[in-house]
């Protein structure tokens, strides 16, 4: 499999694509104007405790409040790496009320970006992630991710970091990229983020409430630090200046890989090179095409995200069974690199054809489970309901694509769809005998769009003359352009 990372950089505005075998898998998106805030560290000010909640509301100079739970409080012990999208087995954490109180000062760490209405979530466990590691100030924990299955390494990596511990002054976990590493490269790491911290920590010492104590890289060197790894053949960056910064970044940090990463002049911008601008822009798009005619429809809300598949066109098989199958194992496959490339988490709902034979289920969710794999993102799937749906998780801890780019349509408010004319024809005629019964005029004149006053002037013409005589007034119907579908005035003259 060969894997590029392609690094599109304007003034205001960083984007990242990720493309294995020539297909988009992931986009990034970061502007100077709203940059992300997870695994930034600030000092707080606990502005409310809610005991009902189990939680506080903390300012961190940002415009919402954050949120800090209990359990994010808590001390559960940390055997995987929260980076590599592994959390740790929550524990049961004393009330908040006896962990902080109006009014105090706390350092604290984004663990999730603000997501529509809500604030940023919170933790008081810090964690400063390099490229082999993430140091834990205040844990003596020693940890490995659980990306790497064999024991025989996890044991070895164990021993490794023990004895770069000096007097368990703080506790390491070894990311996914460490597998295989000696000792030394692990050193130098160790030495790298306990400078980090060193820095950190004088900036902790003298901040006040509302301030920032420390900041994660931009976009193209967090890409560096997080993605990269052996498999990926080069790292394609077309801004000059950013190819220089994120070169003697990996020559610091990744040296044996430094060579991959290089600059690419063209003239032709290097996402329509590669067909990233056309995918996101499907990627925005309720429906997606299957190559056996079938088709994905997505749909993202506030509680979850659903994805019903169809077999659309493709009548392929020798029968219904054969069709559903087929057409859900590709299925399966395309809704895993959906979620990726649409950045979806929280709850997934996905709905795929009925099928009847109990191994042809199975083969569809290993197919899921399969392609998920690749995902940094950690995902759990659950075993297909009687209904024929999958439920699965995502972790998520930044803004969907969609809602990164995208905002609800000014003229349907979100909702995706319109009232017709027809109905907004019957509520003006609602309008105009409530107007009429509270107000004194001769004759009335109604503004309202084009096609609305059209369907008025022409299939309601006699209801319009029914209605003149109910009143014993006259209505003159004017179009405005301007209007939207559902907009209209009903004016006494």
């Amino acid at each position: 499999m060969t894997e590029e990372i392609l690094i599109n950089v304007t003034p205001r505005e960083a984007r990242v694509g990720v493309v294995e075998n020539g297909m988009l898998q992931e986009v990034h998106v970061e502007r100077s104007g709203r940059r992300g805030y997870v695994g930034n560290i600030y000092c707080g000010r606990v502005k409310r405790v809610m005991p009902g909640m189990q939680a506080a509301f903390v300012d961190i100079g940002l415009e919402r409040s954050a949120f800090l739970h209990a359990a994010d409080m808590a001390h559960p012990a940390l055997n995987a790496d929260p980076i590599d999208g592994v959390a740790p087995a929550p524990a049961s954490a004393p009330p908040i009320t006896e962990l902080v109180h109006e009014g105090q000062r706390l350092i604290v760490q984004v663990i999730k970006d603000p997501i529509g209405s809500k604030g940023a979530r919170l933790s008081t466990h810090l964690s400063i992630p390099s490229r082999y590691l993430v140091l834990l100030p205040d844990s003596v924990t020693l940890g490995v991710s659980v990306r790497i299955e064999d024991e025989a390494e996890r044991e070895r990596l164990r021993g490794v970091l023990a004895g770069l511990v000096e007097g368990g002054k703080f506790g390491l976990i070894a990311r996914t990229n460490a597998e295989g590493l000696e000792r030394d490269a692990l050193a130098e790491d160790v030495a790298y983020v306990t400078r980090v911290w060193q820095v950190v920590a004088e900036a902790i010492a003298r901040a006040q409430p509302g301030q920032r104590v420390y900041e994660e890289p931009p976009l193209p060197l967090r890409v560096l630090r997080d993605l990269m790894h052996d498999d990926i053949e080069k790292v394609r960056v077309d801004s000059r200046e950013t190819f220089e910064r994120t070169l003697d970044f990996a020559r610091q940090f990744m040296p044996e890989l430094a060579e991959r990463v290089e600059h690419y002049p063209g003239e032709r911008p290097i996402f329509d090179l590669y067909g990233v601008e056309d995918e996101i822009q499907k990627a925005l798009r309720k429906e997606v095409p299957l190559k056996s005619g079938g088709y994905l429809v997505i749909d993202q809300t506030e509680a979850m995200t659903t994805i019903d598949v169809n077999t659309g066109a493709y009548l392929g098989s020798r029968n219904l069974e054969e069709t559903a199958f087929r057409t859900n194992l590709e299925a399966a496959q395309a809704a895993a690199r959906q979620l990726r490339l649409r950045n979806l988490g929280g709850i997934i709902i996905i709905d795929f054809i009925d099928m009847h034979d109990d191994e042809h289920k199975r083969q569809v969710l290993r197919t899921l489970e399969k392609a998920l794999a690749r995902d940094h993102a950690k995902t759990t799937v659950y075993e297909m309901s009687p209904l024929g749906l999958v439920e699965m998780t995502r972790k998520r801890t930044t803004e969907s694509l969609a809602r990164q780019l995208c905002e609800p349509c000014a003229t349907c408010a979100g909702r995706g769809i319109l009232k017709t004319a027809e109905t907004v024809g019957y509520e003006i005629f609602r309008e105009i005998t409530r107007a009429v019964r509270q107000f004194e005029a001769e004759k009335l004149l109604v503004l309202a769009a084009p096609a609305v006053v059209a369907r008025m002037l022409e299939e309601e013409s006699s209801a319009v003359a029914e209605l003149e005589a109910f009143i014993g007034k006259s209505i003159r119907f004017q179009p405005e352009e301007q209007y939207g579908q559902e907009q209209f005035d009903v004016v006494l003259l």
